[in-house]
């Protein structure tokens, strides 16, 4: 199965009183690039979140987006420092009543002073939280990948499309490559009647000159490689697993054949073959920068 690179995942579950959110996306990229967006308390986890992720993607830039509200278990309390707070109200009302200043000592006064109010994170059990963040991520794995899978069942289809129209265009190119070498005995034939003015001609000089000619323009070793990878290329892309690279390497495989092909043949019809041949080529190539 051909996975794209590019591809999106989301899954949201309240797990354990928090809700928990987790979203996975991708881009293109040549090797496997890891970011992420998690709360700082969850820092410890991050190795973990990438290992996962690496497991199950070999190409791509993947960026991983965590979020977590305390929804039924607060993780984090408030407690007062009740001496300190007597102590400030006292030296209020000493102030007060020495100097007659106005005003009454209330609590929200009091809680502003430094140090009367401390907040203190609740003890989290690190591991127990790591499973419950993991299921999530795993399942907006799933997702991510099934959108990777259905993105790249299009560049395949795309791909297997334009395979089967090189072929097509190879096979024309036998043709016309058979038929190139029977029209150049004919028109050396045309001219040496022209130059020799219908005396006699010597065939066997006519025809050691189109042998030479069919050898110096012959294509049969190309157009064969060339349907070799066309094959190979089907091959690959019915394989589980990454086939990118093997890809693109066959890519330029297809396209130096096709150059040999249009150095060697002077034809017009063929020439504008091959050119169109390295349209589908490079349309090709475009594709295949998506794959895995």
């Amino acid at each position: 199965m051909a996975l794209s690179m590019t591809g999106y995942g989301r899954a949201e579950a309240l797990v354990n009183g928090r809700d928990i959110t987790v979203e996975i996306k991708s881009v293109n990229s040549r090797y496997f690039e890891y970011s992420s967006r998690i709360p700082r308390s969850c820092a410890y986890m991050d190795d973990k979140l990438k290992k996962l992720l690496s497991a199950a993607v070999s190409r791509g830039k993947v960026e991983l987006s965590l979020q977590m509200q305390t929804v039924s278990a607060p993780d984090v309390t408030v407690q007062v420092n009740m001496p300190l707070a007597k102590s400030y109200a006292a030296a209020l009302e000493a102030i007060r009543t020495e100097t007659g200043a106005a005003g009454d000592v209330t609590a929200g006064l009091l809680a502003r002073f430094p140090d009367v109010l401390a907040v203190r994170h609740a003890d989290v059990d690190e591991e127990a939280l790591w499973q419950d963040v993991a299921g999530v991520c795993e399942a907006a794995l799933k997702n991510f990948i099934a959108m990777r899978a259905v993105e790249g069942e299009k560049l395949k289809a795309d791909v297997m499309d334009r395979l089967a129209t090189i072929e097509e265009t190879v096979g024309k190119i036998e043709e016309g490559s058979a038929q190139r070498v029977e029209n150049y005995t004919q028109k050396l034939y045309a001219r040496l009647q022209t130059i020799l003015q219908d005396q006699n001609i010597d065939q066997a000089r006519i025809l050691t000159e189109a042998a030479i000619f069919a050898d110096k323009t012959a294509v049969d070793e190309e157009t064969v490689r060339l349907r070799s990878h066309i094959a190979q290329y089907r091959e690959i892309l019915n394989t589980d697993g990454p086939v990118g690279r093997k890809l693109d390497f066959l890519t330029q495989e297809l396209n130096r054949e096709t150059n040999t092909i249009g150095s060697k043949c002077q034809d017009l019809a063929i020439t504008r073959m091959v050119v169109d041949t390295k349209a589908e080529i490079e349309k090709i190539r475009e594709q295949i920068q998506n794959i895995e």
